[in-house]
């Protein structure tokens, strides 16, 4: 049986370890990354509409802070959704094929995209309009779920042992492309029509984009092969009969604790530092909205350019020294960020660019996530850990951060800076750093 250990992850059955990246690589790669862009995209995309969206698909007697929880409610729902959607989809994943479920969590996300720029509003049809919004919501959320556990797989399994972890970190930094992409969509629409038009048809344009190019994304897949791990499973008749699930909770329930711990500081470092903190800095530095998003996108591409760094170190100097390195920098480019608010422009920029390139280190969660199970149940186990902490953790982190700014001014900072210290106590723990290996 191949085993992914800290010198062997993601190593092709019959590839040398240490071979390069072979244009059938790159081009896993690339489709993969592809795909995950669109599909976070999509995902990400509601956000940065959602008042329009409340004013279309709610009433307009509701009051505003009534139509806006309910709006978040429903976009809510799509994270909630995601434990299930992962669980159901890996657990295909672990039996019939990384392939097939990597390809139909991108369509389950571009259709229900697609239907949301076509949906009629309350207006036209009542109440069916904002149920038809969340029944559409709750498979982005099943869709994502299965998405990005999937693709981790699918790439480590591709990628020679030597290029693991860039392969992995490459392909991660597409996926948190889609923020940015979804982002851009957003400045530009806002830039070519004018409120009235956003809010009468052109609000539309970003999802029916989304779920055509998803679409796309689909089609392209089926170009792809099967993992060489998988079909050697395949081979040896070795693909779990049993409920992966219950392998999972039977049998590896340490690595379970690794993975959601690591979730905790990805989420943490994605939506305090990226999603939360834009509006932080409006509405306690009183700085200007145009300047915050500015840093915000910058921040972003830094972030994107970490996640491909941050992995590619992982081959070069070993998972613990970029676990310790990466982490580290986390926490102490924190501080320097959020003390130093709200400072010039510039040097708002410049700091916020540099704790994003430190928030890179995200993509040092699937290069050990991937690497903590054993490949008849790699997918059914990162998705359930993964998926399952981010819907507790990436839930609650926006309140807790809320009710303890409050208190402190400085809690973004502390927070954030105590996930990276978790991140370098994880550095030296050895399953995080060595990964699984049959008992002989």
């Amino acid at each position: 049986m191949t085993s992914l250990t800290a010198d062997q992850g993601g190593a092709q059955a019959a590839s040398p370890a240490n071979r390069p990246l072979n244009r059938n690589d790159y081009k896993t790669l690339g489709l993969s990354a592809l795909g995950g862009t669109l599909e976070f995209y999509d995902f990400v995309v509601f956000v940065f509409f959602a008042n329009v969206l409340g004013s279309l698909f709610f009433p307009a007697s509701m009051p505003d802070w009534m139509r806006q929880l309910q709006t978040l409610g429903i976009f809510a729902a799509g994270y909630l959704a995601r434990p299930i959607g992962g669980i159901l989809i890996a657990h295909f994943g672990d039996i019939l094929g990384r392939k097939q479920m990597f390809t139909l969590s991108v369509f389950l996300m571009a259709v229900p995209t697609l239907v949301i720029g076509l949906l009629p509003t309350y207006e036209s049809i009542g109440l069916a309009a904002p149920i038809l919004l969340l029944a559409m919501r709750v498979l982005q959320g099943a869709a994502i779920g299965g998405e990005m556990p999937g693709a981790w797989v699918f790439v480590a399994e591709h990628a020679p042992a030597k290029r693991y972890g860039f392969a992995i970190g490459s392909l991660t930094s597409g996926i948190t492309g889609g923020i940015f992409l979804g982002s851009i969509i957003g400045v530009w629409l806002n830039s070519v029509y004018s409120t009235a038009e956003i809010h009468d048809w052109a609000w539309r344009i970003p999802f029916i984009l989304g779920g055509v190019f998803g679409l796309v994304s689909v089609y392209l897949r089926k170009f792809l092969h099967e993992t060489p791990i998988f079909q050697e499973m395949q081979a040896r008749k070795q693909v779990d009969r049993e409920l992966p699930l219950k392998t999972i909770l039977r049998d590896h329930r340490e690595a379970s604790v690794v993975v959601a711990l690591m979730t905790w500081i990805l989420s943490t470092a994605v939506v305090v530092v990226i999603l939360f903190t834009p509006s932080y800095l409006q509405k306690v530095f009183h700085i200007a909205p145009a300047v915050a998003l500015k840093a915000n996108a910058v921040a972003t591409v830094t972030l994107t350019i970490g996640c491909v760094f941050w992995g590619w170190l992982s081959d070069q100097w070993g998972t613990r020294a970029a676990m310790v390195l990466g982490w580290g920098g986390m926490a102490v480019t924190a501080y320097l960020f959020y003390l130093n608010l709200p400072g010039t422009e510039i040097s708002l920029v410049w700091t916020y660019a540099l704790v994003g390139f430190f928030v890179g280190a995200i993509s040092l969660l699937p290069v050990v996530g991937v690497r903590a199970f054993p490949p008849e149940v790699r997918f059914t186990g990162l998705s359930f850990s993964y998926n399952m902490a981010y819907a507790v953790f990436g839930g609650l982190t926006p309140m807790l951060v809320s009710v303890w700014q409050q208190a402190d001014v400085m809690a973004p900072a502390h927070y954030v800076a105590a996930m990276g210290v978790l991140g370098v106590a994880m550095g030296f723990w050895p399953l995080a750093v060595k990964g699984w290996v049959a008992k002989k």
